[in-house]
């Protein structure tokens, strides 16, 4: 994960990073996601980031989950180790806005094909509006969640009821 944060750092695209040191796109798209990286591309990456090629060594020796086998929630900790908790928190943030991105486009393109499948099967009665307004709900309760619009479980309700669960007072 060091790698992919200096490359940010830097405002660099994998395929920059890749053309500064020789290495392939996808070599450097598996070295971020955790693959073990060769010595001659470390000694590479640590020449155009500048950094002793130790701190990157530090990093591959972490373990990684094989190709095969699923991302667990302790890869995705493993892998954000090297960040602050602040980055960890905009990463986060991040992820869950991609993710609420992502699910308008889907209701967009089910929603429409619910309605020419509706229109062209039966135009005399429009049953394609409940799915949409059910879905629809949800959906803006994903966006009201995402875009913490009203914080009510947010981080003060957090502290409060840890600090209440270990028996002490605020």
């Amino acid at each position: 994960m060091i790698v992919r944060k200096l490359r940010l750092q830097r405002g660099w695209s994998q395929e920059q990073l890749a053309q500064l040191t020789g290495l392939s796109v996808r070599t450097i798209q598996r070295i971020e996601r955790g693959q073990n990286p060769g010595l001659e591309s470390l000694n590479a990456l640590a020449a155009v980031f500048e950094v002793p090629l130790s701190q990157l060594q530090t990093e591959s020796d972490m373990p990684t989950h094989t190709s095969d086998s699923q991302p667990t929630a302790d890869d995705a900790v493993s892998r954000d180790a090297g960040l602050s908790p602040q980055e960890q928190q905009v990463m986060e943030q991040v992820r869950d806005i991609k993710g609420f991105y992502s699910h308008c486009i889907k209701y967009v393109l089910i929603i429409s094909l619910l309605f020419v499948i509706n229109l062209s099967t039966s135009p005399g009665y429009i049953w394609a509006w409940w799915p949409m307004l059910g879905w629809g709900v949800g959906l803006a309760c994903h966006g009201l969640n995402v875009f913490e619009v009203f914080q009510f479980f947010g981080p003060a309700w957090e502290k409060r009821q840890i600090e209440k669960r270990l028996g002490r007072k605020l």
